[in-house]
């Protein structure tokens, strides 16, 4: 699977469509100018697939805070029917940080979304989720990310698809590659993924990880402060949603919920610049 160019069906189309949350949808890569406020990885991929290839268009049903359940029923059919050439699925990770997640069902249902994505022919690429170690707190949910993880990487191997091991990339050892939730991708991190998925494909591109200087080192003051923050920003809000039941992709529809064709200069913004034009 994948290695560039990615081929096309027997019409000779070029369709790349991207299952997902947060993650796929892009939260923490912000965009003023694009659907749903943010930009992501995904998108950036659809670009350089258009630019190194004319043709490819692109859909993108990804909307945060969903599980599992939801994106078998909310995306799969509207997927399948796109007959799509390359398909791109993460898909688990709200699940983990739910209380009293059976991991083995989970992974059941996953293998069950899995393998009628490689039925279609089209080349998949899964990802194993990243080891975030944010704070004691979230302690408990990274044994059940291991064995997502372990699972994802058989899955992989089992149906042929393209596996992108989020785990073991080290540059997002680095708090500059997360958002201020330490939950998602900063922009820089959304780019270095980017990367990652058209090394994997074998599409060039110019994506290069960011020349930083290493972190300055902060005081126990300055941590317990930020700590705290975090806290009341991030953490405490996310158990008051799961409380009440509601998420923050309640409301929100995909960014992109049916095939658009790229145009290979310009991207996706020159896209919604022509619309609105």
């Amino acid at each position: 699977m994948g290695g560039f160019p990615l081929l096309p069906d027997s019409a000779g189309r070029r369709v790349f469509v991207a299952l997902g949350d947060s993650f796929t949808e892009g939260v923490g890569d912000r965009s003023k100018h694009l659907p749903n406020g943010v930009r992501g990885w995904a998108d950036r991929v659809a670009e350089k697939l258009a630019k190194a290839e004319p043709g490819w268009e692109y859909a993108n049903l990804a909307i945060r805070s969903k599980r599992l359940r939801q994106i078998v029923d909310e995306q799969l059919e509207p997927a399948l029917a796109m007959e799509p050439t390359l398909i791109t699925l993460y898909a688990g990770g709200n699940d983990i940080l739910d209380f009293g997640t059976d991991m083995d069902v989970l992974m059941a249902e996953y293998e069950n979304l899995v393998g009628k994505l490689a039925a279609t022919g089209a080349t998949l690429v899964l990802f194993t989720g990243y080891d975030v170690k944010v704070s004691a707190i979230l302690e408990p949910f990274r044994k059940r990310n291991a064995v997502y993880n372990q699972r994802v990487r058989e899955l992989a191997a089992k149906y042929g698809a393209v596996l992108v091991d989020y785990w073991c990339l080290d540059a997002y050892h680095d708090r500059r590659m997360w958002d201020t939730d330490r939950l998602h991708m900063s922009k820089a991190g959304h780019k270095f993924l980017a990367a990652q998925v058209l090394d994997h494909l074998g599409v060039p591109h110019k994506f290069k990880p960011k020349a930083w200087e290493p972190p300055a080192p902060i005081g126990l003051r300055e941590w317990e402060r930020r700590q705290r923050r975090w806290i009341h920003e991030w953490v405490l809000p996310l158990f008051r949603r799961k409380l009440r039941g509601v998420t923050l992709g309640d409301s929100l529809k995909p960014r992109w919920p049916e095939p658009v064709k790229v145009p290979p200069k310009g991207g996706l913004r020159k896209l919604i610049e022509e619309r609105e034009s």
